[in-house]
């Protein structure tokens, strides 16, 4: 059976993630500690116990949230033999998925993610942009609204998460108009999203500009198992086409809804989401209702995926 491994993004922190499965497994506080190493600042405590406010600080979350997921990912493979057909990762995950396909070193990929937190909160000052859920519509009539956003400012589709829910990005104004006027584009529903940057819209070019100058200073190498990027849910071998789409995620839409439809179009039908919480879970069984999607966050889903991967020698 082949399988799909997808990592999640912001959003999915929350201090003591991950606790069931550290307690099974010494990799998860390893990891932890090696970030904390890595970053100089006692990541592993963050985790472990908050406060939530500093975790939820986008500087902190990045980091924080790479490491669990590569922690994850350290458990399971230790006991799967079988290496995933695909990777990737929402926003965020990207750099997690990179990391587990050997194309860049987990040390490097902290600082890069510390340092991406820190240029996307000082590219947007708190409360000049926001993110809003839009639920119930197609994308194209998502597109079209954020078109008809009369200005000034900016309004842009910013994740395309799953069928019927796409989350745009943009200025305060911008949002403050999207909740007065959705209706009128049969928007059943708008949902205001906690977050202090506005991201994957044009709002970020310049810190995506100066996170280029980072990415130039380290080793990226061609991925052991194939990445699918955000952009465009395609493939890159190059280190130079992985920067540049590293890059151009920042302010660019994530297309996770492609991601997905792209694996199973390739007759993956096994999707397990290595990271803490199970955002990525309840939106893949949307956009592919007849995958298997599971997450590896806790021993028992661990179990349940190899299942799944080898029903017959479980059974055996």
């Amino acid at each position: 059976m082949q399988y799909a491994l997808l990592f999640p993004g912001q959003g999915s922190q929350s201090v003591g993630m991950l606790a069931e499965l550290g307690a099974s497994d010494p990799r998860v506080e390893a990891t932890f500690k090696e970030a904390s190493r890595a970053l100089d600042w006692d990541v592993a405590r963050l985790i472990k116990e908050g406060p939530e406010a500093e975790l939820n600080k986008t500087e902190h979350t990045q980091p924080a949230l790479l490491a669990a997921s590569i922690a994850v990912w350290r458990v399971w493979r230790a006991e799967q033999a079988q290496v995933p057909s695909f990777l990737a990762g929402h926003s965020l995950g990207e750099y997690s998925a990179l990391v587990a396909g050997g194309a860049i070193d987990f040390a490097d990929a902290l600082k890069i993610v510390h340092l991406r937190g820190q240029l996307m909160q000082a590219a947007v000052p708190v409360g000049a942009g926001g993110m809003a859920a839009i639920v119930g519509v197609d994308d194209a009539t998502v597109e079209k609204l954020c078109a008809a956003f009369p200005g000034p400012g900016v309004l842009e589709p910013a994740n395309y998460n799953a069928p019927g829910q796409v989350v745009v990005a943009g200025s305060a104004s911008a949002i403050e108009w999207l909740h007065a006027n959705a209706k009128g584009f049969g928007v059943r529903k708008v949902v205001a999203l906690q977050m202090s940057v506005p991201s994957h819209c044009s709002l970020l070019r310049g810190a995506a500009d100066q996170l280029a100058q980072r990415l130039a200073q380290i080793e990226v190498r061609t991925p052991t198992i194939p990445v699918l990027h955000n952009l465009d849910a395609a493939a890159r071998s190059e280190p130079s086409a992985i920067r540049a789409a590293l890059t151009e995620q920042l302010y660019r839409p994530v297309r996770w809804s492609r991601i997905v439809q792209s694996i199973e179009a390739a007759g993956v039908k096994l999707l397990f989401e290595c990271g803490p919480g199970k955002v990525l879970t309840n939106m893949n069984k949307r956009i592919a209702p007849e995958a298997q999607a599971c997450a590896l966050e806790k021993p028992e889903g661990q179990l349940e995926a190899a299942a799944l991967l080898a029903p017959q020698a479980v059974q055996a």
